[in-house]
């Protein structure tokens, strides 16, 4: 009786050395999934921080750009209201009742 009892814990102590086996095979294929993902993730985390710089340099650019053609806009407008001005001038220059 003795000598089974021990034959069946030696079994089952094998029997866990196996499962203990698969199991920190298991857990180390999860610590290699793990490191990937974290290196994936310190790349994308990397990339997002470029994205977020590039916006904000496009952003500013988008600004100048914006006031530099409203800037544009109210020069152009002036030039315009002076070529009327200087049509009218040429008109009343030009009339007969001026040529007298």
């Amino acid at each position: 009786g003795h000598e089974q009892h021990l034959r069946m814990m030696e079994e089952r102590m094998a029997d866990v050395e196996q499962k203990l086996r698969l199991v920190k095979r298991l857990l180390k294929d999860k610590v290699n999934q793990l490191k990937e993902q974290l290196s994936k993730n310190t790349k994308a985390d990397a990339m997002v921080k470029d994205l977020y710089v590039e916006n904000a340099q496009l952003l500013k650019a988008l600004e100048m750009t914006e006031q530099r053609q409203k800037t544009a806009e109210r020069k152009n407008y002036l030039l315009e209201e002076k070529i009327a001005s200087l049509n009218r001038i040429v008109k009343n220059l030009a009339s007969p009742s001026f040529n007298l």
